[in-house]
């Protein structure tokens, strides 16, 4: 399969075992670099303060007993047992979770969803529909529109706290990795070394990151490999060396143990204990560059065990040593011997700096998956890799990252600090992940309720226990991330409020297709060579856009295209199933509709190639339907005689899986009673078709499956002079194309309507306002040459 229609889609079956270890090695580089140099600061946060490494051993064998259950119960079962399992065709994340329980129920917010989207390729269901039975809690959420806006809102809010994750991961695995000079330093020297070294380190990191992991990306998994080998080997050293008999801490005993003697602050302590499964959730999330099987193996059979040596072997140090001046140096590096402290320090920045790396590219991903949904503010997405799918790269977010990471770095100065406010954005990630997992066992899965709840009770109350004790230390850099999620959360609710609302008021006030075909007598209406492109959000009817165009200046080109370009709650859309072709009136009108689906992973197309292939489709399109109106002639006069807006609105699905079962739809989502067939088209079927003549071979497409969405209801013209009329219509779209084409986009201002509430008005005229004018136009987001565009100026009054 190719990466660029994601490895998602390839089966975990027919990977071989050969695929299956070089995808586990791979995925070192990728998934477990954050992962893996979390013991360079998970026992230094525990005990930064609130508690005290004693001559009892006590807290040490308590730290290191939770540090083993929660990786064991987290990271191990939860995740590698059951969450990974959860995929949306191969792809992770809480995007992949919200995803699929959006197709499972009828859930999502997003306005222009139809019926048509069920029949792509990835488009899976885990039980057909039609022997699926409802469940209460799907009842509720279809029901109440209050649930469906709270599960946004907390799919919103796992997106904030990767985006502070994004901040903060590199500054605690940066300045963690550096501070091991604090042994080789005098005092004095020591935060006039460590702070600036991180400092670059950050600044060298952000600003390669325009060049793409591509290039570099082949180090990242010697790198992990070799941290992880170091820290087993310095760990097994420690445990045989100092204590071997530091395994009987892994007794749950000492866990109680260690909560008796603390009591409070042994509670406030598991903040930086659940520092330990940072790095956890990108398993999950960087599913669809690897597969199942490769993830699980990595996990089980290298970075699990790594793990558990290494933090045993610091508490096996630790126990036979307690006479530290500050509870700072209860650290990764005090453990270290001293002849090998330096290449273990250089080895730890690199591993910090590959961890950093997959956090990064994380939320510049996560990013993007965000405007699919029209849940953030339109920003510039530069695809770094032409062969690897998902290598991207976003400016504005890389130097803001870049700036906060600094700023927290500087104004922090310690791990404690840092920890606290990454826990917390850790934490809260992981319990929306439980929560919708929970949903997904009972909507997609059809498990009973209660296996739901058994789920959502256990491990949710494990990660409540994290966050209590995270968010107490609200004062102590905790404060950091909710701050950046209240930003976050309100850019995101007020563009998604305004967006849906702005799509509500062009369905309103669009026109209907007798408007359209009246114009040209009233108006005089000219046709000017060309082909025009008229952007909408609608499926349906004729953008306000459009007719505020042409009742100022009478005339527009001579091939009219309505393109909707539109997410769909997929991965992935083959290029094969990515368009969906209709006419906006009669034939001789020259006027088709054009709905090109996207999934939220999807590389958008460059203009070059989108024109190229809205062109190569339109002139299959035209013969296709040539040979439906030829077909529908002998049908009775009723059939054929229909309104213009019915032939608008009645669209036929061609499928595009031959396995597929065969319907008829149209865009309000009812099933229509025309005559559907499955069409495969190739280049020499397509030549062979009706009326082709020589202006039709020089746009034929590609040899390419092709699929379409056909109005099979226009007027069958008469079989002697049918393939005249393809020709001549071919011939005009051939002419069209050597014209030009021209880009016609609303340039939009929003303001509310007299009387609305002051928070509208904050959020709508204040708000959107200044996103918009402040972030890229939607003339960049779909790469338009500013050479061929035209924005036409609308005002929505919400």
């Amino acid at each position: 399969m190719d990466l660029e229609f994601g490895r998602g889609l390839r089966s975990p079956k027919t990977d071989s075992w050969k695929t299956t270890l070089l995808l586990a090695y791979q995925s070192l580089g990728v998934v477990y670099g954050d992962l893996s140099i979390s013991p360079l600061y998970v026992y230094k946060s525990t005990f930064a303060e609130d508690i005290q490494h004693s001559e009892t051993n006590e807290e040490i064998f308590g730290v290191l007993s939770f540090v083993f259950w929660t990786l064991t119960l987290i990271p191990l079962i939860k995740y590698v047992s059951i969450v990974l399992r959860a995929d949306d065709n191969g792809e992770g994340g809480t995007f992949a979770l919200y995803s699929l329980i959006c197709r499972h129920a009828n859930v999502s917010l997003l306005p222009n969803r139809q019926i048509a989207d069920e029949e792509l390729s990835t488009y899976k269901l885990e039980c057909p529909p039609e022997i699926t039975n409802k469940s209460r809690i799907k009842v509720w959420l279809e029901k109440h529109r209050k649930l469906r806006i709270a599960l946004l809102i907390m799919v919103m809010i796992g997106t904030c706290m990767v985006i502070g994750d994004g901040v903060l991961t590199p500054a605690i695995s940066v300045f963690s990795a550096v501070s091991g000079l604090e042994f080789s330093l005098s005092k004095d020297h020591r935060e006039y070394a460590v702070i600036p070294i991180t400092c670059v380190i950050l600044v060298f990191l952000f600003a390669l990151q325009h060049y793409g992991t591509h290039r570099v990306g082949f180090l990242f998994a010697p790198i992990v490999l070799a941290w992880l080998f170091c820290m087993s080997a310095v760990g097994l050293y420690n445990i045989i060396h100092w204590n071997p008999h530091v395994y009987q801490a892994l007794n749950p005993y000492y866990m109680f143990k260690f909560l008796k003697k603390t009591r409070k602050y042994g509670w406030m302590s598991l903040g930086g204990i659940l520092l330990c499964m940072t790095g956890s959730e990108a398993m999950f999330a960087d599913l669809g560059h690897f597969s199942y099987s490769a993830i699980q193996l990595a996990f089980t059979c290298l970075v699990y065990p790594a793990l558990i040596l290494a933090y045993m072997g610091q508490a096996a140090y630790l126990s036979k040593h307690h006479d530290f001046y500050s509870s700072s140096q209860v650290g990764f590096y005090i453990a270290v011997p001293d002849k090998i402290r330096w290449p273990v320090l250089v080895l730890a920045i690199l591993a910090s700096v590959v961890g950093s790396q997959a956090i990064i590219s994380g939320t510049f991903s996560i990013i993007n998956q965000s405007q699919s949904l029209s849940c953030f503010p339109r920003v510039k997405v530069v695809h770094t890799s032409e062969k690897i799918h998902g290598q991207i790269y976003i400016p504005e977010i890389n130097w803001l990252l870049m700036i906060l990471c600094i700023a927290v770095t500087v104004g922090f100065r310690d791990t404690k600090h840092m920890g606290n406010a990454s826990g917390l954005a850790v934490i809260t990630v992981m319990l929306v992940t439980t929560f919708l997992t929970s949903l997904v066992i009972v909507l997609c899965w059809h498990r009973p309720p209660l296996l739901a709840f058994a789920f959502l009770l256990f491990f949710g109350s494990i990660e409540a226990l994290y966050f209590s004790a995270s968010l107490i230390k609200f004062l102590e850099g905790a404060w950091l991330p909710i701050l950046l999620a209240l930003i976050l959360m309100a850019v995101m609710l007020i563009w998604h409020y305004t967006t849906i609302k702005k799509y509500e008021f062009d369905l309103h006030n669009k026109v209907t297709l007798e408007w359209l075909l009246a114009l040209g007598d009233k108006l005089g209406m000219v046709r000017v060579p060309g082909i025009g492109l008229v952007y909408t959000d609608l499926t349906s009817g004729v953008p306000a856009n459009f007719s505020r165009f042409v009742t100022n200046l009478p005339a527009f080109h001579q091939v009219l295209v309505f393109v909707c370009v539109k997410s769909v709650p997929v991965p992935y859309v083959f290029p094969a199933e990515r368009y969906l072709i209709g006419r906006v009136g009669p034939p001789g009108h020259r006027s088709y509709r054009c709905i090109v689906r996207y999934g939220y992973r999807d590389v958008h197309q460059d203009v070059d190639s989108f024109e190229t292939e809205l062109v190569e489709t339109l002139a299959t399109f035209i013969k296709l339907d040539a040979s439906y109106r030829c077909s529908e002639a002998s049908e009775p006069p009723e059939q054929q005689e229909l309104e213009p807006s019915e032939r608008e609105r009645r669209l036929t699905v061609i499928a595009s899986n031959p396995l597929r079962r065969r319907a008829s739809y149209d865009l309000q989502g009812s099933v229509g009673h025309s005559a559907a067939s499955t069409v495969e088209m190739r280049a020499a079927a397509a030549a062979a078709g009706a009326g082709d003549g020589d202006d039709a071979a020089e746009i034929s497409p590609a040899r390419k499956q092709v699929r379409f969405f056909i109005d099979s209801h226009v007027a069958s013209p008469d079989a002697a002079d049918g393939g005249k009329r393809v020709a001549e219509e071919l011939a005009a779209l051939a002419a069209a194309r050597e014209s030009g084409t021209a880009f016609i986009l609303g340039h939009s201002h929003v303001q509310c309507k007299p009387g609305s509430s002051v928070l509208k008005r904050l959020a709508v005229d204040v708000g959107y306002n200044f996103l918009r004018r402040n972030c890229r136009g939607p003339d960049v987001a779909l790469r338009v040459p500013p050479a061929s565009l035209l924005e036409v100026g609308m005002v929505y009054v919400l």
